[in-house]
């Protein structure tokens, strides 16, 4: 008579809490990385989204005689004559008697805030300073000159495109 003894397979509790630990371990060292990309992420739009407006309206100006877009310097709606075909006068139409633009697809909006406004300025801003001059807006315009900047994820500051790491970028 020959016994046969059957061994019973299978991980113990303890091996099996060694691997959620580990799991919990490396969880916690990846995951904040992915928020920090994000950011970083939101942050390299908004800069080329910013290279992108400054030379739209630089090309603006050479088409209109040096003049800065004036629904931008003058509000609303703001960005009209950037997303529409205008003369050379900047008044918008849709007929071919308008050979310019459309300079934007559409209405930027600030990928740190949301925000698509423009604060209308006559001083030029401080990379990583506070906003002068009001608040709740995605991108400040000097109407003297033209230079256009970003604000903070809450916009307090001007978004500091030389150094990202700034503190008052995320403020």
């Amino acid at each position: 008579m020959t016994v046969r003894s059957t061994r019973k397979t299978g991980f113990t509790l303890v091996e099996i809490l060694i691997v959620v630990i580990i799991l919990g371990i490396l969880a916690a060292i990846v995951i904040p990385q992915f928020t920090s990309a994000s950011q970083d992420a939101r942050k390299n739009s908004l800069t080329s989204q910013l290279q992108t407006l400054r030379s739209q309206i630089e090309l603006y100006k050479l088409q209109h005689l040096d003049q800065l877009p004036s629904t931008l310097i003058s509000g609303t709606p703001a960005w009209d004559q950037l997303t529409n075909k205008t003369n050379n006068a900047g008044t918008t139409g849709t007929t071919s008697a308008f050979p310019f633009g459309p300079y934007l697809q559409s209405a930027p909006v600030n990928s740190l805030n949301g925000a698509n406004a423009m604060l209308v300025v006559t001083a030029d801003q401080t990379l990583g300073g506070a906003v002068t001059g009001g608040s709740n807006k995605g991108f400040v315009i000097n109407s003297s000159n033209g230079k256009v900047w970003g604000t903070s994820s809450k916009y307090g500051y001007i978004y500091d495109e030389a150094n990202a790491a700034n503190t008052n970028n995320d403020n």
